[in-house]
């Protein structure tokens, strides 16, 4: 195993439903909309992968309303560009003020696998800068450069659950998808690391968690801590407190047992 490939969004961080729907219903609101997506449709929401793929749905099939779906396609474009230009400007400044943490065992396991010359890498649909300022907000200032490669936004043409952005950060770091093993949450991020044949484990959240994870090398609630040890919800495996470097390798290798 030469590398590790994280997803961002629910997967490193809780930034679903206390950053990114909260900053959508921020930029909704600073553009004179009466738009407010809570938690229960917001969840539904996530089955679209992509911000701008997210607010187009809406209009088009959830009942938007205030825009003119007849205007050219090219000005209802960059009006949905804008908008969520809007709300990633939100989204970080809800990171500057560290509103959104990394979840359990985040950092611990980032920092053995970095301390063990692990290469590590970003393969996420959400945009560059959320990527850099979540790492040097919620983990530390210069994170990203333990990153040899982040894969983000709207670098490849599609997003998850096409396997486009794992195939192109294995290809970036010069790999073969047997040396790399990923870190998803949800289904549709499995199927996209999947696709690439990656082996893949997943730690789900409260918007994932009776999701369809079959395929996946193992399941867990988070990566947890001594103190907030994980669970065990799918995969091969004995109970363990937590996921370190020592579990990976061997889900990696199919020895864990």
């Amino acid at each position: 195993m030469k590398a590790m490939i994280f997803d961002v969004d629910g997967t490193l961080a809780d930034t679903e439903r206390d950053g990114h729907r909260v900053a959508f219903n921020m930029a909704f609101a600073e553009a004179g909309l009466d738009w407010v997506w809570d938690e229960e449709s917001y969840g539904r929401l996530l089955e679209v992968t992509g911000g701008k793929e997210r607010i187009r749905f809406y209009i088009e099939g959830e009942g938007g309303g205030g825009v003119d779906m007849d205007q050219d396609a090219e000005v209802l474009d960059k009006w949905i560009a804008d908008l969520h230009a809007s709300k990633t400007r939100h989204f970080l400044s809800l990171l500057e003020q560290g509103r959104i943490p990394l979840r359990s065992g985040v950092r611990r396991l980032l920092t053995e696998a970095h301390n063990a010359g692990i290469t590590l890498a970003v393969a996420t649909t959400t945009t560059p800068q959320n990527v850099t300022a979540l790492l040097e907000h919620a983990m530390f200032s210069g994170a990203e450069s333990w990153f040899q490669v982040v894969g983000a936004g709207d670098i490849v043409p599609n997003k998850k659950p096409a396997s486009d952005i794992y195939d192109y950060v294995i290809e970036q770091l010069g790999l073969s998808s047997e040396e790399c093993i990923a870190f998803e949450d949800s289904h549709n991020g499995l199927l996209s690391a999947r696709g690439a044949g990656l082996k893949t484990i997943v730690t789900v959240n409260g918007y994932t968690e009776n999701e369809d994870f079959s395929g996946a090398a193992l399941v867990l609630d988070q990566m947890g801590e001594l103190d907030d040890p994980c669970r065990l919800l799918g995969g091969v495996g004995q109970k363990r407190p937590l996921l370190d470097l020592e579990w990976v390798r061997a889900v990696w290798g199919g020895t864990a047992a």
